[in-house]
C-alpha cells in the first residue's frame, strides 16, 4: 500500500536508505547534500537502522571508505555534491575498475569556480567517463524511486558497476513535494540481501582488491567494464518493470512526453523537465506540436534508443545544464548529435546551454527555443548553436 507523504528531495532520499537499511555509510558533508547523512546518522541514532556510519575527514576518505567496506562484503554507499565528488575523482574510477557495486546519492550542484552553491550539472557529467551507472531524477519522487532501484541494478550478476543517483541540488533536494512512499517491508523485500560472491573477508577464498595491473591485462579489464556498462541498460529496464510492479510507476532509459507527432523536441535532464512539460502543454493549447524528450539515464547513454525517438521531428534542441569547454557545445549536445549520425538519422539539432549556477530557467525560455526551432525550419533562418539562455548583456 501507497503510504502519502510530503517530503524534500534530501529527505526522501534518506528515507529509502533507512528502508534498504545498507551496512555502512561513510560521509563528509557538503551543500546541498549534507542533510542525507545528518538525517541518516539520527535514524541509527534512534535505533531505525542498524547502519555503521563513519564521519571522515573528507569526500576522497568518504569513497575510499565505501570502497574498503564493499570489498569486504559490506553493501556501501554515501553522499555528495560539487567539489566533494571532484575531490572523490580518483577513487571514482577504483569503484568501478574494481566492480564495486557502491550506490552515491549525488545531489548536482556546479563545480567550482567561480564558487557557487546552486544547481547545474558539472559534477555529474564532470564524473560521466568514470565507469559509473548515472540515473537522474526530474522531482522527488523520482528521487526515492530510482535510490530504491540502485542496488538492484548495480549488484546484478551481469553488470557490478557503482550508480550515481542524481538530483538537482536545492531545486529537488530542498523543496517540498507531495510523494508515495512504498512500505518497508516491500522495499527490503524487493532491494533483497546483499549476497556477494568474493570478498577480503571471505574465509579460505582468499582474493586480492585493487591489485597493480601489468600491461598485458588492463585493456581486458576495461573492455569488461565497457561490457558491463552495456548489460546494464537491459537490467536498468528489468528493474524498472519490476518496480513497476510493485508501486504502480513506470521508468525506462528517457521519457518521451508528448512527442509521437511532435514537430520540435527538447531533450533535457533533470527538474527543469517540469518547467519544459508545462512549457510543451500550452504550445500544445496554441496549436503547436512541441514535445518533450527527459533523459532518466545518462550512463549508460541510450544512443541508439534516443536516435529513434527523435527521427520523426523536424528539428530538436538539446539542452546542457553545463559547459564542456570543448568549444562544441555541451556533454548531451556531443552524445546526442553522436548518436544521431551513427543512426543514420539526419535532423538537425541545436545545442542550448541553460541553468549554469541555478540561473532560473522559465516557460517563456522555453518558448523561445521552440520559436527558435519553428523560425529555422519554416524560414531558414539563423540559429546561434551553444547559445547561453537567460545570458546577461
Amino acid at each position: 500500500m501507497a503510504i502519502k507523504d510530503r517530503m524534500s528531495g534530501n529527505e526522501a532520499v534518506s528515507f529509502a536508505i533507512r528502508q534498504i537499511n545498507p551496512d555502512v555509510m561513510p560521509a563528509f558533508p557538503i551543500t546541498p547534500s549534507t542533510e542525507i547523512p545528518q538525517m541518516v546518522s539520527a535514524y541509527i541514532a534512534n535505533g531505525e537502522m542498524d547502519t555503521e556510519f563513519i564521519p571522515v575527514e573528507s569526500e576522497h576518505s568518504s569513497m575510499s571508505a565505501a570502497i574498503g567496506a564493499q570489498a569486504a562484503g559490506a553493501r556501501s554507499l554515501t553522499a555528495t555534491s560539487s567539489a566533494g565528488l571532484a575531490l572523490m575523482w580518483e577513487e571514482l574510477l577504483l569503484a568501478a575498475s574494481n566492480r564495486m557495486p557502491i550506490v552515491l546519492a549525488l545531489v548536482n550542484r556546479t563545480l567550482s569556480g567561480p564558487i557557487n552553491i546552486n544547481c547545474d550539472h558539472s559534477d555529474g557529467m564532470g564524473a560521466r567517463d568514470t565507469g559509473w551507472i548515472q540515473i537522474y531524477a526530474e522531482n522527488n519522487q523520482e528521487a526515492y524511486d530510482n535510490f530504491i532501484q540502485a542496488y538492484p541494478i548495480a549488484e546484478h550478476e551481469n553488470v557490478h558497476l557503482p550508480v550515481m543517483i542524481c538530483q538537482d541540488g536545492f531545486i529537488t533536494s530542498h523543496a517540498v513535494e507531495n510523494i508515495e512512499l512504498l512500505e518497508d517491508d516491500a522495499v527490503k523485500q524487493f532491494v533483497g540481501e546483499y549476497q556477494p560472491e568474493e570478498y577480503l573477508l571471505h574465509p579460505g577464498y582468499p582474493v586480492a582488491v585493487g591489485p597493480y595491473s601489468a600491461s598485458g591485462y588492463v585493456m581486458e579489464a576495461k573492455k569488461n567494464q565497457e561490457l558491463a556498462m552495456e548489460n546494464a541498460k537491459e537490467v536498468i529496464l528489468a528493474v524498472a518493470k519490476r518496480f513497476e510492479k510493485l508501486s504502480g510507476r513506470s521508468y525506462g532509459l528517457f521519457e518521451q512526453y508528448r512527442t509521437e507527432d511532435a514537430d520540435y523536441i527538447m531533450l533535457l535532464i533533470g527538474s527543469a523537465a517540469g518547467t519544459a512539460k508545462q512549457a510543451a502543454d500550452e504550445l500544445r493549447a496554441r496549436g503547436k506540436k512541441a514535445g518533450i524528450i527527459k533523459l532518466r539515464v545518462f550512463r549508460p547513454f541510450p544512443a541508439k534508443e534516443l536516435a529513434e525517438a527523435l527521427k520523426h521531428c523536424k528539428m530538436a534542441a538539446v539542452m546542457d545544464r553545463c559547459e564542456s569547454y570543448n568549444g562544441n557545445g555541451g556533454p548531451l549536445g556531443c552524445e546526442v548529435d553522436a548518436a544521431l549520425f551513427r543512426n543514420k538519422i539526419t535532423i538537425e539539432t541545436v545545442n542550448y546551454l541553460y541553468g549554469l549556477g541555478g540561473r532560473d530557467f522559465t516557460v517563456d525560455d522555453v518558448f523561445a527555443v521552440f520559436q527558435q526551432l519553428e523560425d529555422a525550419y519554416r524560414n531558414g533562418t539563423k540559429v546561434e548553436q551553444f547559445q547561453y539562455i537567460g545570458l546577461r548583456k
